[in-house]
């Protein structure tokens, strides 16, 4: 546990200095927006659907509070808390477009609470337990509006179904392999595909709704944890950075045609722990993240037709355990992080 909890920042880490020999091109990319009412990091973010962007929980004294970003003003606006304190749990946007939370670190144990934001009056409420207490663990919302959680601290093998209408929980197939702090993504077929973490870094496997049963998958070239990992529009899954012994900087990409990882062009910087996103363009924003010793605030840009990455200008911090939303408009919101000397209460757009 003490590398998970180093990576995400939580004790004191020396700052980083910028690689040299790289070109940055469209520096000054990045525009400083409305700082958030605290600091945080270890936070979830969701764009509801009128826009705005909720921001939830976190490490520190703050570990309850909620609040909402607006994209016409700039500004945060705090909305309310939830009933229990969490850190390192997942949140998952519902067909309703009410916010899922579930499980997480809080007062030193793992929970198995969950809860919902409701976007019409902004408020918190507790939902149905979880079978199992969990963190670290993955969220996935399926085509039926369903929500698939699995492994994560406290439950690294098991799964579980959260029904949008019915508000309960449902154990459903175990997973071949433990995992903890692993990634997911939903496949054009609707299947989700979970990819590396602890215990089993180099595999990943298949979830199949229509069975409830996990398949095993092609091996990852690299076995890693603490990677990013973004669907793209062709329908491949891109894994890029992590951590294997050192930091990554190494790329693949799973065709769910064949079930096979083929290595694509190498991160500029080697990072694990950043966050990603997928602009409108189809192309992969991934910051951020740890060199290996110390937060680092460089940015690339991946690039699916050339299989390469581009670096565009720095973040204002380095920083790790941030969020990072794609806006409506498409400009993308990044949010707190730690700077390896305390949160961030600060925000950014692309």
């Amino acid at each position: 546990m003490l590398r998970i909890f180093t990576l995400l920042g939580y004790i004191t880490l020396v700052l980083a200095a910028s690689l040299p020999g790289k070109t940055i091109i469209n520096a000054g990319e990045w525009v400083p927006t409305g700082n958030m009412n605290f600091a945080r990091s270890g936070h979830t973010a969701s764009v509801l659907k009128n826009g705005h962007v909720l921001v939830a929980c976190g490490t520190g004294s703050i570990s309850a509070s909620s609040e909402v970003y607006d994209p016409t003003t700039g500004k945060w606006t705090n909305t309310g808390n939830l009933n229990v304190e969490r850190s390192l749990h997942a949140a998952s946007v519902l067909p309703n477009g009410n916010v899922l939370v579930s499980g997480g670190h809080g007062n030193l144990a793992i929970l198995n609470s969950a809860e919902i934001y409701d976007l019409s009056d902004g408020g918190w409420t507790l939902t149905s337990n979880l079978n199992n207490a969990r963190s670290l663990h993955t969220a996935t919302v399926l085509t039926n509006g369903n929500v698939l959680v699995s492994g994560g601290n406290g439950s690294p093998t098991t799964a579980e179904l959260y029904n949008s209408l019915t508000g309960k929980w449902t154990v459903t197939g175990n997973l071949n392999n433990q995992r903890v702090k692993a990634t997911a993504s939903m496949l054009k077929n609707g299947h989700v595909l979970v990819v590396g973490g602890y215990h089993s870094p180099a595999t990943s496997e298949l979830y199949d709704p229509s069975t409830g049963k996990w398949t095993s998958t092609g091996n990852l070239n690299n076995p890693r944890v603490d990677h990013t990992e973004s669907t793209l529009p062709n329908g491949k899954v891109l894994i890029a950075g992590g951590w294997e012994n050192d930091t990554l900087n190494t790329a693949e990409l799973y065709d769910p045609a064949t079930g096979k990882w083929t290595l694509t062009g190498n991160l500029n910087h080697a990072r694990a722990s950043p966050s990603t996103a997928v602009l409108p363009n189809g192309k992969v924003l991934v910051i951020g993240g740890w060199s290996g010793k110390a937060p680092i605030n460089t940015a690339e840009l991946y690039d699916p037709a050339t299989g390469t990455w581009t670096i565009v200008g720095n973040l204002p911090n380095p920083e790790i355990g941030q969020t990072e939303s794609v806006l409506p408009n498409g400009k993308v919101l990044v949010a707190g992080g730690n700077n390896g000397n305390g949160n961030l209460n600060t925000a950014t757009l692309y």
